[in-house]
């Protein structure tokens, strides 16, 4: 769409030289504003061995021409799920290995349960609290040498996928040219305004290593192009922020978890609704999952959503209007929800707060 709104673009590697203008392959260009929206790549931990080894990232891991019938993964993150299962459901062998001791360690345990038998079941090996030593690569076998509870193991692979996590691309932005202010991981520090230190350069998207969505980024580049060109004081607002990750069954959050509504000073009451209790999943014959609501005790407005199922992103989507506007137990509780579909959970999950939804009949309110 760039040539429909008439944006000059210069391809090119470009660096700041000063304060207000940026080089790019000899062509110096000045300018009132800049965005940094230079995004992320992967992640490589630092573990011996690693550099030496014919390693997969996300992006290279899509180019593979064959499946390698044995896939380790270091890593078990939402990008470690999603492809661990793609070659899973292609035929490959899969090993995810992580550090800490659950999967999704800052979601709700009911929700790291509901995944880890998910995957286990379609059998996905999983191997949590790993202490990495060293990876080795023999001809065409990858070995990644790890301890778990002081044990040894010894993970052996054709092919070895490293998705631990994002890094933020501002290595070749020379920003100290710019007097751009960078925090710990090398992200682009903003205030809320999405403006750096330098109030002339501002920065929006996986740079800042906030939420890492495209359409945070989306929504973070509108509110840069309203406070420059716009000269607006708009300000940024990620309190209600729904994530997806696209696995089988989908995991779907929005809001606060459990643990963090209590961090809040909160007194907070609790629903877990099991899959096998939602009718649309007993159709489906898939009822590995879980409905989980986290709600003010006082308030009784609802604070989170968490949900694995299938087609869970679908109705992530009602469940953040249902944050955002502050809606209640009961003014769930009070609406009609469509027979045989998984956004009845959210209705059904709502009942669960005080009624036992076994001995409920269909559609009961």
């Amino acid at each position: 769409m760039i040539d429909d709104y008439g944006f000059d673009l210069i391809r090119g590697e470009a660096r700041f030289v000063s304060e207000n203008m940026v080089e790019v392959d000899g062509r110096k260009i000045t300018a009132r504003n800049f965005l940094i929206a230079t995004g992320a790549s992967p992640a490589i931990p630092d573990i011996p061995g690693l550099g030496d080894v014919d390693y997969l990232v996300s992006t290279t891991a899509l180019e593979l021409q064959e499946v390698p019938k044995r896939l380790a993964v270091i890593g078990s993150g939402y990008i470690a799920m999603e492809l661990g299962q793609l070659f899973r459901n292609l035929g490959a062998e899969v090993t995810l290995m992580q550090r800490s001791h659950r999967l999704l360690k800052t979601y709700d345990p009911e929700i790291s349960e509901a995944v880890t038998q998910a995957l286990t079941e379609q059998g996905i090996r999983i191997i949590t609290g790993a202490t990495f030593h060293r990876v080795e690569q023999d001809d065409n076998c990858k070995r990644v040498f790890i301890s778990v509870d002081g044990q040894e193991q010894i993970i052996e692979a054709d092919q070895l996928l490293i998705a631990a996590g994002r890094q933020p691309n501002t290595k070749e932005l020379n920003l100290e040219a710019a007097k751009v202010n960078i925090g710990d991981r090398g992200e682009v520090v903003v205030d809320e305004y999405l403006r750096t230190n330098n109030p002339k350069i501002y920065a929006a998207g996986d740079v800042t290593m906030g939420p890492q969505f495209v359409y945070v980024a989306a929504y973070e580049g509108w509110i840069v192009a309203k406070n420059t060109v716009g000269n607006a004081k708009t300000k940024l607002d990620l309190r209600v922020v729904p994530g997806v990750t696209f696995t089988t069954p989908a995991v779907a959050t929005v809001g606060l978890t459990e643990d963090q509504a209590k961090a809040d000073g909160r007194e907070v009451i609790t629903s877990v609704l099991p899959l096998e209790a939602v009718p649309r999943a007993l159709v489906n014959r898939e009822t590995t999952g879980v409905f989980k609501l986290v709600a003010d005790a006082k308030t009784r407005k609802v604070l989170g959503v968490h949900i694995v199922a299938e087609n869970a992103g679908d109705v992530i989507y009602a469940a953040t209007l249902i944050v955002k506007f502050g809606l209640t137990i009961e003014d769930l509780r009070s609406t009609m929800a469509p027979y045989l579909t998984m956004t009845e959970g959210l209705k059904l999950a709502t009942l669960t707060f005080d009624k036992d939804v076994s001995k409920l009949s269909c559609c009961a309110g």
